[in-house]
């Protein structure tokens, strides 16, 4: 888990058995990892009851597949499906092999100087098989390691170890970027994860795809983000919430932005089945980032960019401008001598909402729709929210004093990632009840997270 800094305003409730009971839990649960095969190729599946992922190392060390139950979360190149990068590591013309998945590339790019980085292509970051390893994990946990082969022109080498855990949507990766060269080198480590921007049925785009991410109110942009590639007034990139997320909107048009985002997450709902994929990090706000961003988007479509040095035309053909949206976090600057390595750790989580909602707040335990409010009518309290959960169990409200003691309520209900979790509920209003709190309890009645917070308005 990533912390207070990267979701603030949370306060977990009993500490002692959250964190006793989880892992105890978590040895008994199901969780496997084994040899694997997906879309032809070979690759390594780690998995629990709610989600797995597939790895390729044979194709650059792509985490290809992230999938919540059957619903599969990523873009995977139907024409590459199966093959594996030639000894070049790039295409018959020299060109981008462009799986899918998910990918490590160094940041910033450009087309400038020795210091940017002028992918993709990449024979080697990118085009590469990876080395794929079996590292020690901790009891009710799964892991891979990916690594790299030498670049010479950046002068780094990559690895990351990607960890499961039992009974819960979160995957940890723990990223490394070395510098195997003879001087000082200077990169960002930058994460690509392509969403499946297509219909269901295959037939044209999606135009349920949304992204959303905290617009910082310090940001360095005007606007709170920046367009980096494409046209300016593109209607796909939005804010909402009086300019205090950003949102963009699927719309098959190519364009780029790039946002200072301070609030340590990002999210991308399919509104058509309510499927949410989020990606967390830690903000670093005295660090330098590549373009200044914490994250970026990109949305694959029509229209024109310039890039490479050049004016450039995406093609109509959805072969060779597929369906999809890009999901981009970046590191803070390393600056590495000779031998030196730079660590950096990043997370994943998937549920679902319900339907098309927006994502204004995550933390460790669910992402929030709509967030909790507790209204007083009358002799009764008014509790709703609209949220997607992490993990399996039983939603409780619960009420609490000034001395932060517990009061359970009435309303209890099983919760599963699978499904959204509507909540409209009325309760008595305990004496001196200042708080209303969802917590997840397991079967036997016990408290294993805290959902959500709130003070109770009165009238």
């Amino acid at each position: 888990m990533l912390g207070p800094h990267a979701c603030a305003g949370l306060g977990i409730i009993i500490l002692a058995t959250v964190g006793a009971s989880s892992i105890q839990a978590a040895a008994s649960m199901s969780i496997i990892s084994e040899r694997s095969r997906y879309k032809g190729w070979n690759s390594h599946k780690l998995a629990n009851e709610f989600v797995g992922i597939e790895v390729v190392p044979e194709i650059g060390g792509r985490v290809i597949q992230y999938r919540l139950g059957n619903r599969e979360l990523f873009w995977v190149n139907p024409q590459l499906a199966g093959k594996i990068p030639p000894a070049s590591g790039l295409g018959p013309r020299g060109e981008w092999l462009n799986y899918g998945g998910d990918k490590l590339w160094p940041a910033p790019q450009g087309w400038v100087n020795e210091d940017q980085w002028p992918g993709p292509p990449d024979a080697i970051l990118d085009g590469s098989p990876h080395v794929l390893e079996i590292p020690e994990a901790r009891p009710g946990e799964v892991a891979v390691r990916l690594t790299s082969k030498p670049d010479p022109r950046t002068g780094v080498q990559f690895s990351r170890t990607v960890r499961l855990q039992a009974g819960i949507t979160r995957v940890v990766i723990d990223a490394t970027m070395k510098n195997i060269s003879h001087k000082p080198r200077r990169w960002g480590i930058w994460t690509v994860t392509q969403i499946d921007g297509a219909r269901a049925d295959g037939r044209g785009f999606n135009p349920e795809i949304n992204a959303y991410c905290p617009i910082n109110p310090k940001s360095r942009y005007v606007e709170g983000y920046q367009v980096l590639f494409g046209a300016t007034n593109n209607p796909t990139f939005q804010t909402l919430g009086d300019r205090c997320l950003f949102q963009l909107k699927y719309q098959y048009q190519v364009g780029k932005v790039a946002l200072d985002s301070h609030a340590g997450w990002s999210a991308t709902v399919d509104g058509s089945d309510g499927a949410v994929f989020v990606q967390r990090f830690r903000w670093e706000p005295k660090k330098e980032y590549p373009d200044g961003a914490s994250v970026e988007f990109w949305s694959s479509g029509l229209g024109k960019i310039h890039a490479y040095g050049q004016e450039m035309e995406m093609s109509k053909d959805p072969r060779e401008t597929p369906y999809l949206i890009e999901c981009e976090l970046l590191s803070p600057f390393a600056s590495l001598q000779p031998g030196e390595q730079y660590e950096w750790r990043y997370e994943w989580c998937a549920s679902n909402l319900g339907g098309n909602y927006p994502v204004v707040d995550c933390n460790d335990e669910a992402v929030i729709a709509e967030p909790l409010r507790a209204r007083i009518i009358e002799n009764q309290v008014r509790v709703t929210t609209q949220l997607g959960v992490l993990r399996e169990g039983w939603l409780r409200v619960c009420f609490l004093d000034k001395r932060q003691h517990l009061m359970p309520g009435k309303t209890r209900k099983k919760v599963t990632p699978f499904e959204g979790v509507g909540l409209d509920a009325k309760e008595t209003l305990p004496p001196n009840a200042e708080e209303v709190a969802l917590l997840l309890e397991n079967d036997r009645g016990e408290v294993i997270a805290e959902l959500a917070r709130r003070k109770i308005l009165r009238r």
